[in-house]
């Protein structure tokens, strides 16, 4: 049978439970508690048609240390390799090009975005991709903002949107 790799890691933003395939990092999820842990190694499992292995042979050495590398301030651009099998059809093209146009410290519209993507008016079809996103933080829905000037929705929620994006410099960072 396939497997995948797991880790959990602490991050300034809690835990963050992290899947990798031979593909690449295939997931990241919020919140990695043990029961979310073990909920989201269950869905995966099922998803992937993949048995989940405790990080075994090191394909998420890598994506740890960007990800440490992010939260502490030196990295702004991730460089690995993505499993995009989670994802598919409009909601892959968005997410590529989320990941490919809009860097560190900037914010897109959502109805920007759909625009880019050659789909002016599918502002909601691209919100329904950022909550579809099976790596956030690597491929940054966070940086993905309401026109008017509001953060829009966030399946880590918005506490953590918002510390992500100051983060980052848009927003400052939070007092308490």
């Amino acid at each position: 049978m396939k497997s995948f790799e797991w880790a959990v890691v602490d991050t300034d933003i809690g835990p963050l439970l992290l899947a990798a395939t031979d593909e690449g990092l295939v997931s990241v999820v919020f919140h990695a508690d043990p029961a979310v842990r073990d909920r989201a190694l269950a869905r995966l499992a099922g998803r992937l048609a993949a048995e989940p292995v405790e990080d075994a042979t090191g394909l998420l050495a890598e994506p740890i240390r960007q990800l440490e590398a992010y939260f502490a301030g030196g990295l702004r651009e991730f460089d690995l390799p993505l499993d995009w099998s989670l994802s598919g059809g409009f909601n892959r093209q968005v997410l590529r090009e989320l990941a490919r146009s809009v860097p560190y410290g900037a914010v897109v519209g959502y109805g920007d975005l759909a625009s880019r993507v050659g789909e002016p008016g599918a502002a909601q079809a691209v919100g329904a991709a950022m909550g579809s996103n099976p790596l956030p933080v690597v491929v940054p829905c966070h940086r993905v903002v309401e026109t008017g000037g509001g953060l829009g929705g966030f399946g880590g929620g918005l506490e953590t949107k918002r510390r992500l994006l100051a983060l980052e410099g848009v927003l400052p960072e939070p007092l308490f």
